[in-house]
């Protein structure tokens, strides 16, 4: 209880550091940055304000009720993180649930991580931070991974670095996106989950995934079942007594397998074709410079 007593106190003391327009910090080199720049500080809860850059648009209210439950039974037991605006104004980085519940509880102040960041900065911070630790649906972290790239201007490769996540992931979460919006509601409401809009995923024309969205969602198929479903209609004369192409009967188990494993590894369409000898070869196909030399050092190592 006395650890807790002195940090509580080290905090408010460093507020009160931020309160004086004579020790106003604006960058990292300025006096007793060292003091405040990365360490918890009680922050007053008016003086921050929400970030523009937040990837989560959906607070569940009851969810926030009951954080707001746990933070006025326990207190704040992680701090937010913020960014240092002007003279005693902030602006989240992350932990807006965090935020709204302890204002829920009538806070007035919370302990909050302070850290100086342009715009940019903020919304990589913002995406990254919200990516890794918060709870977020398929789609509004496949919206995050979007805007990483496009308003950062970074390459999947280097997202894939940055946030930890395989290359294949960030692509799987990326290609979500093409899904209809009405499918992309139902799956951020819970309606069906992601393996199912990777499924839906593979049908072009945007009426047939509803039609076939509608139908996972009224008779509660498994991602199995919809992938089959979604396989059949690909493949019509599958079952009309047409003779199938002899690749598909011919094509030995340990090819089938490794191809699904070159797929993932890759990351990109593989061609392979076989004999029933074992005899055969593989395609793997580009579209860019970058491309060519990305498959190039995962296969060579170079």
């Amino acid at each position: 209880m006395a650890k807790a007593t002195k940090k509580q106190a080290l905090g408010r003391g460093l507020s009160a550091l931020l309160k004086d327009p004579e020790n106003d910090i604006q960058s990292v080199g300025d006096k007793n940055a060292d003091q405040v720049i990365g360490n918890v500080v009680e922050l007053d809860i008016e003086s921050i304000e929400v970030n523009p850059f937040q990837p989560r648009s959906n607070f569940n209210d009851e969810a926030l009720e009951e954080l707001a439950s746990s933070i006025r039974e326990l207190g704040i037991i992680q701090p937010i993180t913020v960014r240092k605006l002007d003279f005693n104004k902030f602006q989240l980085v992350s932990g807006e649930r965090r935020f709204r519940a302890s204002k829920l509880v009538g806070l007035e102040t919370i302990p909050a991580y302070i850290r100086i960041a342009n715009d940019q900065e903020s919304l990589e911070m913002a995406l990254v931070e919200n990516i890794q630790r918060q709870d977020l649906d398929p789609i509004e972290i496949a919206l995050s991974y979007q805007r990483l790239i496009d308003e950062i201007q970074i390459t999947q490769e280097k997202l894939s670095d940055r946030v930890g996540k395989k290359r294949s992931t960030i692509t799987n979460y990326l290609r979500l996106l093409k899904l209809h919006p009405i499918i992309q509601t139902g799956m951020r409401d819970g309606f069906i989950s992601m393996g199912h809009g990777r499924a839906l995923i593979n049908i072009e024309k945007k009426k047939e995934q509803i039609a076939i969205y509608e139908k996972v969602v009224s008779d509660g198929l498994s991602v199995r079942d919809t992938e089959q479903l979604v396989k059949s209609l690909k493949n019509p004369q599958g079952d009309s007594g047409e003779k199938k192409p002899k690749s598909s009967k011919e094509t030995p188990g340990f090819v089938s397998k490794g191809m699904d494993e070159l797929k993932e590894y890759l990351s990109t369409k593989v061609d392979i074709t076989s004999s029933q000898t074992g005899k055969g070869k593989i395609v793997i196909p580009f579209h860019s410079q970058e491309e060519f030399q990305r498959i190039k050092k995962l296969l060579t190592g170079e």
